[in-house]
Order: C-alpha cells, then structure tokens, then sequence
C-alpha cells in the first residue's frame, strides 16, 4: 500500500460525503485488506459495508452489486487501495 493517501482522493470523498474522514482512518481499513479480499465476493462486500460505515453512506444493494462487478472485472490491484475509492466515490 502506498503509504500516504493522495490529499485529492481524501478530499474527493469527504466532499463527496459531506463528512469528514480522516487519513488514519482510512490507513486502518486500507491495512486490513489483503489481495484474497478482492477475489472473495463476500469478503468484498463486507469491505464496502465497512467503507459505507466509516463514511456513513448507505450503500444500496443495486450499488454493491455494480462496485462488486467493477472490482473483479477491472482485476484491481489489491495494494491500490486509493483506486478501490476512486472507484467507490464515482457511485
């Protein structure tokens, strides 16, 4: 994992969510994730659960579904955490 977030992707989501998340925060889900979790559907949703939570923002079922299938169809780098938000703040 890169060992800062990119100030842009970190203001990009707290202005997209209208809540203030910081740094550390996301360095501490970002340090449990493992490349097995983007490969295990189920293990992928409860990362979305836990980035929804920490930016409480509901995620709907509809909006899983397409983040779930954007990750496993891109083959996402598991250490390009930054990339996994990008893509989760577009939604």
């Amino acid at each position: 994992m890169n060992k800062s977030i990119s100030k842009d992707a970190l203001n990009a989501i707290n202005k997209k969510t209208g809540k203030t998340i910081t740094e550390g925060a996301v360095k501490k889900l970002a340090s449990t994730v493992k490349p097995s979790t983007l490969q295990s559907e189920a293990q992928l949703r409860q990362l979305i659960k836990q980035v929804s939570a920490m930016a409480k923002v509901p995620v709907s079922d509809a909006t899983m579904n397409e983040i779930v299938g954007a990750v496993k169809k891109s083959g996402m780098n598991p250490s390009n955490m930054e990339a996994l938000m990008k893509l989760m703040i577009k939604k």
